[in-house]
């Protein structure tokens, strides 16, 4: 094999990939495309208007590599990013890779305190941010008593990371690595605690691009997706930026908040072909729509061959309004952080509305008891994953590394049983689970059950002791209207339980909390119900 390249037999299922043994993944990313003729070809879109074609891509992560090495930083050097969905976070993720250097993409949603827990437990030689987070970024640096050698804005003052660029060389050699060398970090989006970082490898984002991007979703080369989850997080980190430059199709880029009035706006405005949400996203969209007082305001989907959501799981119900309102179905999956993308999904010929799907090419599971045994179909348990694309480590955390990944097994932290036609049904998180009259019991079908109400806008089910001590489901359920927030409505929800649900699962208590606690991401944060 020839230096730094890679290759992909698809005559074989799942396709079979190789690697040189000198190999940096900026070469297949990025300066690929310029051999493959498709310089002049846009591969970003703006919502403000910008364009960058691959050539100029090619150019701006030589130019930005170059200007992290003149900065003083040296192969394997951290570089903490909290940059908007922009060009700038290909600049310089790209770059800082291709110069040997770690991007390390943070949440842009969080605040001090988390930047600066971050800062230190990365050691970070750099951080490069958006002037908009400021505001939390500059306050996090003020509690660090050792503060990272170089902070730039990414724009917006002089000296800035993208003034420094323009006067920067162009041309720029790929650092030496191998495939399995550290590439990138993604810290966990912190649902159980505190966020944890998520090593991954130089293979890592070219094993997800072709066994989910290509051999699963079907990217192509005339495709423009649009991400609303942001590509600070691992699902928007593929839907956003890898798929696209993998496949040599384009992206569009919305920094603003997500919300059923911006993203219908994008869609209508740039007609992407993919489309890619979460849960939460997709039930605000249909209340949005649902409420919509004729056709002429309902957005024009047209566009759209298929939709896309993670995060966590789908509800039935969802998809099928989902389906009636767009006239796209919606391919759930589930992924994760330390998997980097989705390692099991739905596919366009072969969905069943309510699970997660089937297995993604490339990828192993299996699902075991408490005991570590494998279980039976139908039998909930333990989701163990592997996976060429799966992190090797949790930086600076030995201990939860070692209880994590185990023989070469990757906890997922969800249960999951098989049913018998083969599809994953996911049953919550293995913490949220509750044992009810001695049964487990999955929060997440007691959710599915209650957004089917048309007073429901989205749900979450935790165990709660009852007077004698015993666990019994306790519901908090967001509603459409404020106004339906009475016992009357507890009752309705509850007769509407007793329809699909078993005894034991009833919700013997309903809150009525104008919103859910989540992670940035989206995720509701069940723990912090169960707190209170």
């Amino acid at each position: 094999m020839q230096k730094n390249t890679v290759s992909i037999d698809t005559s074989v299922s799942p396709a079979k990939i190789e690697y040189s043994a000198v190999f940096n993944v900026a070469v297949p990313f990025i300066d690929r495309h310029l051999d493959e003729g498709r310089k002049d070809k846009v591969i970003i879109r703006t919502t403000g208007g910008e364009e960058v074609t691959f050539g100029e891509l090619a150019e701006r992560v030589n130019q930005s590599g170059n200007v992290l090495i003149k900065l003083g930083l040296h192969s394997g050097d951290r570089l903490l990013m909290m940059v908007k969905d922009s060009p700038e976070f290909f600049y310089l993720f790209w770059g800082a890779i291709k110069a040997g250097i770690v991007p390390v993409p943070l949440n842009t949603l969080l605040r001090a305190k988390d930047y600066a827990f971050m800062i230190e437990d990365s050691g970070a030689a750099a951080v490069i941010y958006s002037p908009e987070f400021q505001g939390e970024v500059e306050p996090a640096l003020e509690q660090l008593t050792t503060k990272p050698e170089i902070v730039l804005l990414t724009e917006g003052e002089s000296g800035c990371f993208l003034e420094k660029m323009n006067s920067a060389d162009s041309n720029l050699e790929a650092a030496p690595a191998s495939a399995t060398d550290d590439c990138f970090w993604l810290y966990s989006s912190g649902t159980t605690g505190r966020p944890k970082g998520a090593v991954h490898s130089h293979r890592d984002m070219i094993f997800t691009s072709q066994h989910y991007g290509n051999d699963t979703l079907g990217v192509r080369e005339n495709d423009l997706c649009f991400s609303a989850a942001k590509l600070f997080f691992a699902y928007g980190l593929g839907n956003g930026m890898t798929f696209p430059l993998w496949a040599g199709a384009s992206c569009v880029l919305f920094p603003a908040r997500p919300t059923p009035e911006t993203t219908f706006e994008v869609i209508e405005r740039f007609k992407p072909t993919l489309y890619f949400g979460v849960p939460t996203l997709y039930a605000a969209q249909l209340q949005a729509l649902e409420s919509a007082e004729s056709e002429s305001s309902t957005p024009d989907f047209s566009s759209l061959r298929m939709s896309v959501s993670a995060g966590e799981a789908l509800p039935a119900d969802i998809f099928r309004r989902w389906k009636e309102q767009s006239g796209t179905v919606i391919l759930d999956g589930i992924g994760s952080t330390e998997a980097l993308h989705i390692f099991i999904s739905n596919r366009a010929d072969d969905i069943k509305a309510g699970s997660s799907g089937r297995m993604v090419p490339g990828y192993a599971a299996k699902i075991v008891d408490e005991q570590g045994n494998e279980v039976s179909k139908g039998e909930e348990g333990r989701l163990l994953i592997q996976g060429d694309s799966s992190c090797k480590y949790y930086w600076n955390n030995p201990e939860k590394t070692a209880a994590t990944i185990v023989d070469g097994w990757l906890n997922t932290g969800d249960t999951y049983h098989q049913d018998e036609e083969g599809y994953y049904v996911y049953g919550g998180r293995s913490d949220d689970m509750m044992k009810v009259g001695g049964i487990w019991c999955s929060p997440f079908e007691i959710e599915a059950k209650l957004v089917e109400h048309p007073k429901v806008l989205e749900a979450a089910v935790v165990g709660r002791e009852d007077d004698s001590g015993l666990i019994k489901p306790e519901a908090h359920v967001v509603l459409k209207a404020a106004a339906d927030a009475t016992d009357e409505t507890s009752v309705e929800l509850l007769q509407h339980c007793k329809k699909g649900l078993a005894p034991y699962k009833y919700p013997r208590w309903f809150q009525f909390p104008a919103e859910l606690p989540k992670t940035a991401t989206g995720k509701i944060q069940r723990f912090k119900l169960r707190s209170k």
